[in-house]
């Protein structure tokens, strides 16, 4: 969300960064006390979740919130606040003189977390549009899109706990649009549940059923990943817009004042890329189970005796908080055979370690920012999918995508040393790096002047700053290119350009032979 709020910086928009105050203080912590100054035009602000404030808390501070509680007191304390905020910003806003903006605008536009309901009724309130903006995959914002229609159709809640092991899981569906032959435990995993009031999954429910009341819709990917799943979206609404890798396109700005701003709510330990210096190129196996997924003492002993015994170099975060209640401890031995070749830290930057020439594997919860990071860097994964649309990131990173491996969720040693040895030695691990380089190719080409990353980006820009205009009273001609035109039917959808009697489009060609 963050990388998202640059780019759009960068296009001229003024921005308030709305963060929980929880949130707010890890970014402080991690990143230090003048972390988030910013600037004029780009100034944060944090609102409460309504929770109370734990006191369960590590050496470093970092508290770890539990997730059904917090999405529930977000359904039920977040609007208020957050209409407060809005009311302070918009009262303290600088007027205009000579029509020209001094200082801080009113608020005329809301890009909100896609999950975040209250924002779509503060901006309805507020007569402004708003942006979901998801941080998943096409396909992982389709396949939340079918609580719902699950549901409907008698899938979910479950009947009873065993069909979670009595094979219905494995049940195919060919309803989804976009997404022929994935099974039912290839969508997210909140459906799994028997309780029709779980807060998880009705949470889930909620937001996607709300997605139609947005102005546009945006996910972090790019058109030539998921390009089955982008063009069944484009025929729902609200418009889609596949805007990604982001950090490509961060990259290409010519100048950010904003890059020393970091991005991680743990403390980074840059101390690895050193280690990761030592090391031959493609020979390191990097593990990180992200920033939510937690573990039983054993799974993690499991992960470590597997990782030892393939006798290859790694590079383990191990988070404080990874294991259920307890420190997370390998045994004494396991140090011992490792400490020559392996290397265990508490968080890291991963984009940097993705990218270290020495790094060959990634062995991950396939969270989607992972699975993207991972794919832009051209380094193939295993995947041992836990929570969330993680399942469905999985599903498509090893049978659409062809760069990847899935482990099992019951994880034995043995199941672990066999697919790290594959992706690090073997035939498919070859395979699997040519394909990651060939995304990595693809993603750069998106995010190039003229991909259409670039292309979604400014349109989404250009869309929002007609809307203002319109909402303002303006009659709005949208003139772009024919080649552009043609984009943005392919990508929002073939009605997405219909607009009414005093909102219209009209193109003009570009001079370029066809």
């Amino acid at each position: 969300m963050l990388k998202f709020a640059k780019l759009l910086h960068h296009k001229g928009f003024h921005i308030t960064f709305v963060n929980t105050e929880f949130n707010h203080k890890r970014f402080l912590q991690s990143l230090g006390p003048n972390s988030l100054d910013g600037l004029p035009d780009f100034r944060y602000e944090s609102i409460p979740d309504g929770l109370p404030i734990s006191s369960d808390t590590d050496d470093d501070g970092n508290t770890v919130q539990d997730i059904p509680l917090l999405l529930d007191s977000i359904r039920k304390n977040l609007l208020a606040p957050f209409r407060n905020l809005l009311r302070k910003l918009n009262d303290t806003a600088s007027s205009c003189a000579n029509n020209i903006i001094i200082n801080n605008p009113p608020v005329t536009c809301m890009v909100s977390d896609g999950f975040m309901t209250s924002t779509i009724t503060a901006a309805g309130e507020l007569g402004i549009p708003v942006v979901l903006f998801f941080t998943i995959a096409a396909a992982g914002f389709m396949a939340s899109k079918q609580c719902s229609v699950l549901m409907e159709k008698g899938l979910a809640p479950l009947k009873d706990e065993s069909c979670l092991t009595n094979g219905f899981l494995d049940k195919v569906i060919d309803w989804v649009p976009g997404m022929q032959g994935i099974r039912l435990r290839d969508l997210p995993s909140c459906f799994r549940t028997t309780d029709p009031d779980d807060i998880v999954f009705n949470f889930a429910r909620e937001a996607m059923d709300s997605v139609d009341k947005a102005s546009a819709a945006v996910v972090h990917t790019f058109d030539a990943l998921e390009p089955h799943v982008l063009d069944a979206l484009s025929s729902m609404p609200p418009p889609v817009y596949a805007i990604g890798p982001l950090q490509l396109l961060l990259n290409h700005l010519p100048k950010d004042p904003l890059k020393p701003m970091g991005y991680s709510l743990w403390k980074e330990e840059t101390e690895c890329l050193q280690w990761l210096n030592s090391k031959a190129p493609n020979s390191v196996v990097y593990v990180n189970f992200g920033s939510l997924v937690v573990m039983a003492p054993q799974q993690l002993v499991e992960f470590g005796w597997g990782l030892a015994n393939s006798k290859l170099p790694f590079l383990w975060v191990i988070r404080p908080d990874l294991i259920v209640g307890e420190s997370a401890i390998l045994p004494p031995e396991f140090e011992f055979e490792t400490k020559e070749r392996g290397l265990i830290a508490s968080w890291c930057p991963q984009e940097q370690v993705l990218n270290h020439p020495s790094v060959g594997g990634f062995l991950t919860h396939s969270g989607w920012n992972s699975t993207i990071e991972s794919l832009t860097a051209g380094v193939p994964m295993l995947c041992w999918p836990v929570i969330a649309e993680q399942h469905t990131n999985c599903y498509y990173t090893c049978n659409e995508w062809g760069s990847g491996l899935e482990i099992d969720n019951n994880v034995k040693r043995d199941e672990v040393e066999k697919p790290v040895r594959e992706l690090m030695e073997g035939e498919k691990g070859k395979k699997m790096k040519i394909k990651a380089m060939g995304w990595r190719k693809l993603a750069e080409e998106a995010t190039g002047p003229h991909g259409s990353s670039s292309i979604n980006m400014d349109n989404l820009a250009m869309l929002n700053l007609a809307k203002l205009l319109y909402h303002r009273g303006f009659h709005r001609t949208s003139v772009n290119t024919e080649f552009i035109y043609k984009h943005c039917l392919q990508s929002p959808g073939p009605n997405s350009l219909d607009g009414l009697p005093d909102f219209r489009f009209e193109t003009t060609p570009d001079g370029l032979p066809k």
